[in-house]
């Protein structure tokens, strides 16, 4: 990147299951960006609260416990981790106690404005050409004048036998029972649902993985001109 030039942003937002996180990282790849799963502070947010023994449907109790929060992720990728602290949190975070208590946190107002400071933060202090970010209200509102912003869905059957598939050990209609209610639960936040003005829609429900990179890649090339 050369000196002083700011990282692209290339937006993403979607509900659950919608392949954010498996498409951001591969066009990150093919484009040689960072790529910026904010999901994942939220996540770790939650851990560090319930590690405090603080209840994350409590506002004032995560607040309280967010005082001493410290929080790192790698852009890379390749090399993919998420710390709190000094403690290696990337797989603890996927725990099902943790999707279960990631909206109560994620539903704080100041939680939001001080972790979304975080993401902007990453994002110009990447050392990167561009950082792809997926979340939720990425488009909206932590990057709302990104020159790609993209909302990416499926129909809901589909978003739910693909979390099936992910999470093998799991029951079927106990995973689309989740699904359905973290995307419930998380749309009386932000809405992830509907594309703002300016936002273009990439609809994966009749397409695989590589179609719907693909598809992404276009956007992204599109709008920054970048032709990797």
């Amino acid at each position: 990147m050369d000196s002083g030039s700011e990282p692209v942003t290339v937006a993403i937002d979607g509900p659950a299951g919608s392949g954010k996180s498996s498409v951001s990282k591969e066009v990150a790849r093919r484009l040689g960006y960072g790529y910026l799963d904010t999901g994942a502070a939220y996540r770790a947010l939650a851990w560090h609260v319930l590690e405090h023994g603080a209840d994350t449907s409590d506002a004032v109790a995560v607040l309280e416990a967010s005082g001493d929060f410290e929080y790192a992720i790698s852009l890379d990728p390749d090399e993919y981790w998420v710390r709190v602290g000094a403690r290696d949190v990337t797989d603890a975070i996927r725990e099902p106690r943790i999707s279960e208590a990631v909206s109560g946190v994620a539903r704080v107002p100041v939680v939001r404005e001080t972790v979304n400071g975080i993401f902007r933060g990453l994002v110009a202090d990447s050392g990167r050409p561009g950082v792809i970010v997926e979340g939720r209200d990425i488009t909206t509102v932590v990057a709302p004048d990104a020159p790609v912003r993209i909302l990416l869905t499926a129909a809901p059957e589909v978003r739910a036998a693909r979390r099936s598939a992910e999470l093998t050990s799991h029951d079927a209609a106990a995973v689309a029972a989740a699904l359905h209610k973290r995307d419930a639960s998380d749309s009386k936040v932000v809405d992830f649902l509907t594309a703002a003005p300016g936002v273009t829609v990439v609809d994966s429900t009749d397409l695989d993985f590589t179609q719907t990179v693909d598809a992404v890649l276009d956007v992204v090339r599109a709008g920054t001109g970048d032709q990797r």
